[in-house]
């Protein structure tokens, strides 16, 4: 089975050719110094905290991973940064808040920079934000995460995620908050199908995945498709628990069925039950991973999933992409490791606007916290989908896949796309 395009495009990107980095190719500063934590003549280490080794979802975020180790590699074959090699050190936080923790307080004593953090119970922050740098000052860790569960990472002042959060931070404290979802598929399904009567399934495991699924129904509400109900699952649940639901899905009449849980026992269990009244099987980034498709087999056929960067088999129509490809393990170049590889050059751009303004010595975390605010309308040379880094903002643009095939090297993009709701989930 093989993932096609399916959305028509709006807007066509520009796309940047890239070549060396010029703040690792050239140096203003004829000796290298130790500038701050992590950084010496040679070196820049940057660590990525990540869920990979655990008993519940072995290899979670090993793409994560892969993604910020290719991007090191891309830019050391590029001229390094600052005049500098990259260095990468893994600290698995194994689905432990503690050890998320200790992650974090072993990274603010020998790395640079957190990139590509992925830790879902990443709920205490103080150690990253008081982090002291070279001076012995609490300037705090730069960290340009990939996954953001928790509101205090999500609002952080040292983090700037690739994957801006749902939540306006700014409404954090107000009842209720206020939420970004971005709904690029729904105008493409109402299109194609018409009127959409939704059913929803919503994991039960970290009240921080229940919180931002509920976001995104009640975005997708907005976008114009029907409530018609949800069923609230764990993420391990056996097939047979998905019974209740497939049950509910067809006595309701949904045609339409978006969830952040296993989608390849929820096809197999609606195989069984003859659920054929549904016409969208609408799923988010975990989808893209053959490992689905080979899980689900032609049961999954036909099955939606939509992403923030170009597929995979585009290469041709993109060279960062082609880049992510050549540099990136491919054992694990899943839907996760493309944001991480893009929030490495993230970090990138902001330490080169660092060394820019003072040279290749003049490299600090304070720097590089200050220069990330400025990292906007950030596409990774037209790999991924446009985001406001600098000010936590999604924007309305993606890419829906189908397991019948359009325009290559494009997104659609609408601001109207992204919904603004109101829910009172923090209490």
């Amino acid at each position: 089975m093989t993932y096609f395009r399916c959305t028509a495009v709006a807007v066509v990107l520009a796309l940047a050719v890239v070549g060396t980095s010029a703040a690792g190719a050239q140096s203003g500063d004829k000796t290298l110094q130790s500038t701050d934590v992590g950084v010496t003549p040679k070196e820049i280490r940057v660590a990525v905290v990540a869920d990979v080794e655990n008993p519940l979802v072995p290899g979670f975020f090993a793409g994560s991973v892969a993604g910020v180790k290719g991007a090191a590699k891309y830019i050391n074959a590029n001229g390094g940064l600052a005049g500098r090699k990259l260095v990468v050190d893994f600290i698995d936080s194994h689905l432990s808040a503690d050890d998320a923790r200790n992650a974090v307080i072993k990274a603010c004593a020998n790395d640079f920079a957190l990139i590509g953090t992925s830790a879902l119970f990443l709920n205490n922050v103080d150690d990253m934000v008081a982090c002291a740098d070279k001076q012995g000052a609490p300037t705090g860790i730069p960290d340009v995460p990939l996954v953001v569960t928790e509101v205090v990472q999500q609002c952080s002042p040292v983090s700037f995620p690739i994957n801006p959060p749902n939540l306006i931070c700014d409404t954090r404290d107000q009842h209720p908050q206020k939420y970004r979802y971005n709904a690029h598929e729904i105008p493409y399904f109402e299109k194609k199908f018409g009127d959409l009567k939704g059913y929803f399934l919503v994991p039960t495991d970290l009240k921080a995945a229940t919180d931002s699924t509920l976001v995104a129904v009640a975005a997708i509400e907005a976008a114009g498709v029907e409530n018609l109900g949800e069923s609230r699952l764990s993420l391990i649940a056996p097939r047979t628990a998905f019974t209740p639901a497939v049950q509910a899905i067809k006595d309701t009449g949904a045609n339409y069925v978006f969830g952040r849980l296993p989608f390849p026992p929820l096809r197999q269990e609606a195989k069984v039950q003859g659920a054929t009244g549904v016409k969208v099987w609408d799923c988010e980034l975990p989808c893209y991973d053959e490992k689905v498709v080979e899980a689900g087999g032609q049961d999954i056929e036909g099955q939606y999933t939509r992403l923030p960067f170009l597929p995979f088999d585009e290469t041709k129509t993109n060279k960062m992409l082609a880049n992510f490809i050549k540099y990136t393990d491919p054992d694990h170049t899943d839907g996760y490791a493309p944001q991480a590889f893009a929030a490495m050059l993230a970090f990138r751009q902001a330490a080169e606007a660092v060394v820019e303004k003072s040279g290749n010595n003049g490299l600090t975390r304070s720097g590089v916290l200050a220069a990330l605010e400025d990292v906007n309308d950030f596409d990774a040379d037209g790999m991924i989908a446009p985001v406001d880094v600098g000010d936590r903002r999604i924007r309305g643009c993606g890419v829906v896949m189908q397991i019948k095939n359009q325009k290559p090297g494009t997104f659609s993009c609408a601001a109207s796309n992204v919904q603004v709701v109101e829910l009172d989930l923090l209490k």
